[in-house]
């Protein structure tokens, strides 16, 4: 039995999106027959998680490195007129992820640019609004992680301290 924290998923939806996490090109043939389900069934199920919203795109992972962009680095955006950001980042091609977040920063991009100079370019754009701080990513150690649904087993209650009375 699954025990997932989303309910209307079971075990035959966790093993389909398991393995189009590991490989979206799969025909529907061999997807059936990886996960043990008929060729029609699973494409039933496919189209549902699409439906619902759970399989939300299919895409290729680019190796950065490979096109030419030797640095990847990660900036730091203070807080800075909302609509001007996301403008400058839409007009900004080597802004690879941006995201508006809670705390001293208001935003996080991963950029890719070709080089030192290249990189002052991209940051300076962003100096212009307001303050930031960049990081050249040195080595990643995890990305494009697949992920299925929690497990309740997975959920830990939050650590309790004991005070000394």
């Amino acid at each position: 039995m699954d025990f997932t924290l989303n309910p209307a998923l079971d075990a035959h939806d966790t093993r389909i999106l398991a393995e189009l996490q590991a490989d979206a090109r799969l025909t529907m043939a061999e997807l059936g027959r990886r996960v043990h389900l008929s060729q029609p069934a699973v494409t039933e199920r496919v189209k549902k998680l699409e439906a619902a919203g759970v399989i939300s795109g299919y895409r290729a992972t680019m190796n950065l490195g490979k096109l030419g962009y030797g640095i990847r680095a990660i900036i730091r955006v203070g807080r800075a007129d909302y609509a001007r950001v996301v403008e400058l980042v839409q007009q900004t091609p080597e802004c690879v992820n941006a995201y508006n977040v809670t705390g001293d920063d208001s935003w996080i991009l991963e950029i890719a640019v070709i080089d030192v100079s290249h990189l002052d370019a991209v940051v300076t754009k962003f100096c212009i609004l307001t303050e930031t701080a960049t990081s050249i990513i040195l080595n990643p150690a995890r990305e494009h992680q697949p992920m299925l649904p929690p497990q309740r087993s997975d959920v830990k209650p939050p650590i309790k301290k004991v005070l000394n009375a």
